[in-house]
């Protein structure tokens, strides 16, 4: 492609809105452009290797045995009321009705269609295992779209669903699909880990997330040093210490006028944080839910959700019911005689002694106070895991670092097809639920993850496998009859052996060429300037800062080695 005639507007400010590299990087390079907020149109360039990508998730999952299909984006409502969850996704489905009134939704996630495509046309245990996938546009209205594609309003996902007529079947569809998408990622040039998940909206009895380590992930992820255990912060196990014993006191009542917060607290009583238990009200839909946790500690609202059965609707509780469950201010809040539908109790705090909480009085805190005499209520793990925190599987240190998800596959079993009604029947002739499992990428998000393992000050550094062109050919002066000559012959020269590549033909300077193509991110760049009267070029590869003086000639040579090294065929 000449550049003369591509549509690539590149940006040399920061765009305001811009906070994560891939985002920055998306935008200046002319990769895609914002349309409206969590909205974008992707521009040629940051088309071909989206498609790159695509085609890396779809060559390894043909390998892994899926099939692929395209299902439809618009959704009748009677598919996700069949599945229950019509009115519990909740406010991020962007729902529609025709003209007859009929409702519909834009498909956040297919499980229903593909559940209800299964039951269509599978009827025997002969046509298992079964794994179907698509790559399709999906809609979800978020609350607050930002970091460009990383959460968006639509995006691109591969989502696969298997068929099995047992779980041994679903364990190996599963491990199929762990290690496809292993393949995947690699291929793509991202570094990833397989963490434990919550499988929130999406249901079932197992998870995993496919994490990228970034500064600027969304998501927290917990690691051990010392073992293969990662999980998500949602997911992850809090392991508490046992508290030393101590014979338990008469609780007292104590006046503690404006001191409200744990950091007064301990300044107010002269002792550490863990010599209290906070109080935090949350609602859940309809319900008033009362979390007690150590004072320094944060609870997990994941966890939380899962533990009333799940919400459409959680947040904190707003001051007028704080006063209606604790009859006192927001700062007062204790276990004791709290009218809350749930309280729930974390493990450390049931094994605590002698602890201060909220006397659900204004003014006024409990001394001394002991779980199983003075209060009761359901004990779980409800805090977020800390680094102080012993890895659940052997004791050892743990790391907190942030991330991006870019997969997440799923053992569902029977959630959707019990409640749709995709059965089959097995070898004795007997009617069964299909076993199932739910597998997703995102792909313009792994497009955004790769910019953020790959770039620098200058752009965006490609990885060869899925860079929009493989070569970008300079000549420094189009109005010299010699490099214009040689930049043509080396550019129809990596044409026929298959390379795709862009001849920068346009009447700029060298140095906004060089500029152009680093943030662009093109893997190799072969300069074509007054060495040519020598028969050389320049030669230099976007990941590293050397420049190779080498034969016009062996230029072919070169771009065949790299590809050789890459493990790329042409």
């Amino acid at each position: 492609m000449r550049m003369s005639n591509m549509l690539v507007t590149t940006l040399r400010e920061v765009p305001a809105e811009a906070e994560l590299p891939s985002h920055k990087l998306m935008l200046r390079s002319g990769m895609m452009r914002k349309m409206a907020s969590g909205i974008y149109n992707f521009m040629p360039l940051g088309l071909r290797s989206l498609k790159k990508i695509e085609n890396v998730v779809r060559e390894e999952m043909d390998r892994a045995g899926a099939q692929e299909f395209l299902a439809s984006a618009l959704i009748p409502s009677e598919l996700w009321q069949e599945s229950g969850r019509w009115d519990v996704f909740g406010p991020e489905m962007f729902r529609l009705n025709d003209r007859n009134e009929r409702q519909f939704c834009l498909g956040p996630t297919h499980e229903e269609v593909f559940t209800d495509i299964a039951r269509g046309v599978i009827k025997s245990y002969k046509q298992l295992p079964l794994n179907l996938y698509q790559i399709q546009t999906k809609y979800r209205d978020e609350r607050r779209p930002r970091f460009g594609v990383m959460r968006s309003r639509e995006f691109i996902m591969k989502d696969a669903y298997s068929f099995d007529k047992d779980y041994e079947g679903l364990d190996e569809s599963y491990n199929k699909m762990y290690d496809a998408y292993t393949k995947i990622f690699a291929r793509c040039g991202v570094e990833c880990s397989a963490v434990e998940a919550d499988s929130g909206a999406i249901g079932g009895t197992g998870s995993a997330e496919f994490m990228v380590k970034s500064e600027f992930g969304e998501d927290e992820v917990v690691f051990c040093d010392s073992c293969n255990y990662a999980a998500n912060m949602e997911k992850a196990i809090a392991i508490s210490e046992p508290s030393q014993k101590e014979e338990l006191k008469d609780m007292e009542k104590t006046a503690t006028p404006e001191v409200k917060t744990i950091e007064e607290l301990i300044k107010f009583f002269n002792i550490g944080p863990n010599k209290f238990a906070k109080t935090l009200v949350y609602k859940a839909d309809n319900k008033v839910v009362a979390v007690v946790v150590r004072g320094d500690r944060e609870v997990n609202e994941v966890k939380v959700i899962n533990a009333v059965g799940g919400a459409v609707e959680f947040e904190m509780a707003d001051e007028k019911t704080v006063r209606k469950v604790t009859s006192a201010e927001i700062g007062f809040a204790g276990p004791i005689g709290i009218k809350a539908d749930f309280v729930l109790v974390d493990n450390e705090v049931a094994n605590m002694y002698n602890f201060i909480v909220g006397a659900n009085d204004t003014g006024y805190h409990l001394v001394n106070v002991n779980y199983g005499r003075d209060f009761e209520g359901t004990v779980g793990d409800f805090r977020n895991v800390t680094s102080e925190d012993k890895c659940p599987k052997c004791g050892g240190k743990l790391t907190i670092a942030r991330g991006i998800e870019v997969g997440h596959i799923f053992k569902l079993g029977t959630k959707y097809s019990e409640s749709m009604g995709a059965v089959f029947s097995d070898e004795d002739g007997k009617v069964k639920p299909l076993i199932m499992g739910c597998y997703g990428i995102g792909v313009n998000r792994t497009m955004a993850a790769i910019i953020e393992q790959h770039h620098d000050e200058d752009g965006i550094v490609w990885p060869l496998s899925v860079a929009p062109y493989h070569v970008i050919v300079i000549p420094a002066v189009i109005k010299n009859e010699e490099q214009m000559k040689a930049a043509e012959e080396l550019y129809n020269g990596l044409k026929d052996l298959g390379v795709e590549v862009v001849l920068d033909d346009r009447k700029e300077r060298a140095g906004v060429k060089f500029k152009d193509a680093d943030l662009m991110g093109i893997p190799i760049r072969v300069t074509v300037g007054k060495l040519i009267s020598e028969g050389k070029v320049e030669f230099k590869l976007r990941s590293s800062e050397e420049v190779e003086e080498i034969d016009l000639s062996s230029v072919i040579n070169k771009v065949k080695e790299q590809f050789e090294k890459e493990e790329i065929k042409l």
